[in-house]
């Protein structure tokens, strides 16, 4: 399946405002970890090949085990793998992304402001925001992964 369109190309300034909020969100204060393994559950639920490529590999280089990335779909059945943050930052992408089913309720919210104040609160809802809206326009736009550009080239003899 090939890319559609390449977004970037196509609407530069509207891609690097959105890249402006992205490094916004790294600036805040938030730990790279927890925002990238936000990052990867986000991408998870909405089924972005394209972004789990890149975040996986992200995590990876933060130093994450692979047993912790590769759980990262079931950190609630690997709790010990979480500091009580991420657990917490997971949870809220979780309902936050499915907010059509979830309505983010007010006991996630709870839950959420238990370990995040009012600004990193903000702040890592604006990164779940962004997630999606990457995930939206990869998953739209057909972007290929690196894993397959990769064996893409490597079967091409590049």
């Amino acid at each position: 399946m090939g890319e559609r369109i390449d977004y970037e190309a196509v609407a530069p300034r509207g891609v690097k405002l959105l890249g402006g909020v992205y490094l916004y969100v790294s600036q805040s204060g938030l730990s790279p970890v927890l925002l990238t393994c936000v990052y990867l559950r986000v991408s998870l639920i909405n089924g972005c090949a394209y972004c789990i490529d890149m975040h996986s590999r992200d995590l990876r280089e933060l130093g994450v085990s692979n047993e912790k990335i590769a759980l990262v779909p079931v950190w609630e059945e690997a709790a010990e793998l979480f500091d009580a943050r991420e657990r917490a930052a997971l949870a809220w992408a979780e309902t936050v992304t499915r907010v059509s089913s979830t309505g983010v309720p007010d006991s996630a919210y709870a839950a959420a402001s238990e370990h995040f104040d009012e600004k990193e609160l903000v702040d890592l809802t604006i990164a779940i925001a962004t997630m999606n809206t990457y995930n939206r326009l990869a998953i739209g736009f057909r972007r290929t992964p690196a894993a397959v550009s990769a064996k893409q080239a490597e079967t091409q003899g590049n």
